[in-house]
């Protein structure tokens, strides 16, 4: 039997009044805003930081600057992606076990950025260090496995902290969603990827010696400037957010994280997407840009008729939103995409590998500015759907279970697709030494066979590999009337909660209450 608990929020804090009896069936807040303009633009700056680098360049960077051996790079990618997957593991129960004045997650962030950007400094400086090095030169090997393996352990712990906190920063999902929609909206406008378009126009400048300047101090230049920059904007992000999703006092144990992992059908299925589609075989398309129609500034032209439909395209979200399910804008998005770019692929090929279409600039270039047009009207769709997915996941946790555990759950879904990963990455890197790829070549010059693969990797093949993705979309049920029923009762329980740590004399009275919280059945009697 459904409980009929009717619990009267306050009108100044909540906006509100939840009666269960009279069957209330909009929960969700409306007069409380939770996020001041402070943090606003804090979360804006946090956004941009997530692509103000010119990371779409890192493999041309490995392969062609720092010069390591696909060999290595595939071996290597084995044995850190095992310890990436064990490390996870461990740190993920020590977040979720945190409990400080400051919160949960931020003082893993606060303590992890400034330091991971200095060490990950080091990175740029790789062709400085071993230069005229060749790609098989072993101390530059053990430099760069020692150095990938302490980043990526420090970096775990920042990693697994921000996702949990970006779920925590307000409790309103209607808030929430209306800040990853006005995050990924303005950063486009502003111009986010900035960074990564001027350095394509400089590094084609450098390639066909239009300008004296070195490739590798590009590359370094750049890369710090990147890194230090989008560390800053990132850490006034947390310097000036907070959390305001409480936790149970009590500790979750580690089975108890678990338990959250296993009964959470939404993290279920979408790990489970995210595991059937990281199938695919695929390499940057800007190899293809660079390798086979030789500019990385074409990527940037192509995608000049597209710009202002990818604004336009979060105007969609709220009408596509009153009219369809979550599940069905999920599946939309994806189907949307993988006919466009196998529409590219399938011009491209006509003709085979030699006297292929895709090797016509002329050809291609209008036909992947008419794609970039198509794809960029879900743009909106899949910046912001994934993200509240994954967010009312967690929110899913705590209605469930009575408690959160945000590092638990993301470590489960990374663990899945990273163990995964780890054997894809790898075969990439030897298939990139198969197909005849050629370190340090100049452009356009590899052979026609090469080309081919290179384009075919930047465009179908990811999409045939990953089709699989799509069908644990088809059982989401997080949507209509749960998903409703899910946030009345939430908002109950939180309200109930609070109200009793207030009133709480001691700190057993309010270990005791946190308990009966966890152990009480909310959802059915």
């Amino acid at each position: 039997m459904e409980e009929k608990t009717s619990v009267a929020f306050d009108e100044q804090n909540q906006g509100i009044v939840i009666d269960y009896e009279k069957g209330v069936k909009n929960p969700l807040l409306r007069n409380r805003r939770y996020i001041g303009n402070k943090e606003r633009i804090g979360y804006l700056l946090n956004d941009v930081s997530g692509s103000f680098n010119i990371d779409k360049y890192k493999d041309r960077f490995i392969y062609d600057i720092v010069k390591l051996d696909f060999d290595f790079l595939a071996v290597f990618g084995l044995f850190s992606g095992i310890w990436d997957t064990i490390n996870d593991t461990f740190i993920g129960v020590i977040v979720d076990r945190t409990r400080t004045r400051w919160g949960k997650f931020k003082p893993y962030i606060l303590l992890g950025k400034i330091p991971l950007m200095l060490i990950g400094l080091w990175y740029w400086f790789l062709p400085i260090f071993f230069a005229d090095t060749s790609a098989t030169y072993g101390p530059k090997l053990l430099f760069y496995a020692i150095f990938s393996i302490i980043c990526e352990t420090a970096g775990t712990f920042t990693s697994i902290a921000s996702t949990g906190f970006m779920s925590t920063i307000t409790p309103d999902p209607l808030e929430r969603t209306g800040l990853i929609t006005m995050a990924n909206l303005v950063s486009g406008l502003v111009g986010e990827k900035l960074p990564e378009l001027l350095f394509g126009v400089l590094l084609d400048l450098v390639n066909n010696e239009v300008v004296s300047w070195n490739r590798t101090s590009l590359f370094v230049g750049f890369g710090i400037f990147t890194a230090v920059a989008g560390t800053l904007m990132s850490f006034y992000f947390i310097c000036v957010t907070q959390e305001r999703v409480t936790q149970t006092i009590e500790k979750p144990s580690i089975i108890q994280g678990m338990k959250a992992i296993i009964n959470n059908r939404p993290i279920l299925l979408y790990t489970l997407s995210e595991f059937l589609a990281g199938f695919a075989v695929s390499k940057s398309r800007i190899n293809y840009y660079i390798d086979v129609l030789g500019s990385a500034t074409y990527q940037t032209i192509v995608g000049i008729p597209a710009s202002p439909v990818s604004t336009i395209s979060y105007a969609f979200i709220a009408p596509l939103r009153k009219r369809f399910s979550t599940k069905a804008i999920w599946i939309l998005e994806d189907v949307w995409t993988d006919v466009c770019w196998l529409s590219v692929f399938a011009i491209g090929s006509i003709g085979g590998t030699e006297k292929g279409l895709y090797k016509n600039k002329w050809v291609m270039l209008p036909v992947m500015a008419i794609e970039e047009v198509f794809e960029m009207c879900v743009f909106g769709l899949r910046h912001v759907i994934p993200q509240e997915i994954l967010n009312e996941a967690m929110d899913y946790c705590e209605w469930k279970n009575g408690y959160r555990a945000e590092a638990m759950t993301g470590v489960a879904r990374g663990l899945v697709t990273k163990l995964q990963g780890i054997a894809m990455g790898s075969i990439q890197n030897f298939i990139m030494k198969r197909i005849g790829y050629v370190q340090g070549l100049d452009i356009g010059t590899q052979a026609d066979s090469t080309k081919w693969w290179i384009f075919a990797m930047g465009t179908g093949i990811p999409v045939i590999t990953g089709a699989l993705g799509i069908i644990p979309k088809f059982f989401h049920n997080l949507n209509g009337e749960r998903r409703d029923r899910m946030y009345r009762e939430l908002f109950a329980r939180r309200e109930a909660m609070q109200n009793a740590v207030e009133n709480a004399k001691d700190v057993e009275e309010v270990a005791k209450i946190a308990k009966a919280q966890i152990n009480a059945d909310y959802v059915q009697k």
